[in-house]
Parts: structure tokens; C-alpha cells; sequence
């Protein structure tokens, strides 16, 4: 397993993992305030454009390592979480 690294660095396109093992998706949006380091979660895609995003609060987010985000839930658990919702427009 590859050192862990910081939220910050998250990318799209980073594969995410269930805690069984299974790839569930990849990283869509990073979802926080870098500027005050305040990590509000994931929003996670399965590379279809008609599937929405699912939501990954950051209490779900485990382990971080360069090109891999590990949940600490497993498949089953991550396949009941709810879709992302884009926040709306300040104003």
C-alpha cells in the first residue's frame, strides 16, 4: 500500500474503493474548503453521464494514497448512500 496522502491532493478520475476491496467509482468532485482545511466529502461517479454522482460524506472516506480514495464502508453500504446534489447558487 502506497504512503497516505492528504484530501488536497484528490484528483478526478481517482479510482474510489470499498472497504471489501471493489472499485465503486471514481472520484467526480472534491467536495471542501482547501483555504480552511475543511473536507466536506466526495462526489463520486461511475463514468456514465445519465448516473448522477453519489454523495460520500467524509466520515465514510478511510485511507487516502496517491491515485486511490478507500472507503470505510463496504459495496452494499456505498450502493444506499444518497446522490450528490450540487449546492445551489450563492445569491
Amino acid at each position: 500500500m502506497a504512503d497516505p496522502v492528504s484530501w488536497k491532493v484528490v484528483e478526478r478520475g481517482w479510482a474510489v474503493a470499498a472497504s471489501d476491496g471493489g472499485e465503486v467509482g471514481k472520484v467526480d468532485q472534491v467536495l471542501g474548503d482547501a483555504e480552511a482545511d475543511i473536507f466536506d466529502g466526495l462526489a463520486v461517479g461511475v463514468g456514465t453521464v445519465l448516473n448522477r454522482p453519489t454523495y460520500v460524506p467524509s466520515e465514510k472516506v478511510g485511507t487516502i494514497e496517491e491515485g486511490t480514495v478507500h472507503l470505510t464502508i463496504d459495496a452494499d453500504a456505498y450502493g444506499q448512500l444518497d446522490p450528490y446534489e450540487e449546492p445551489p447558487p450563492p445569491g
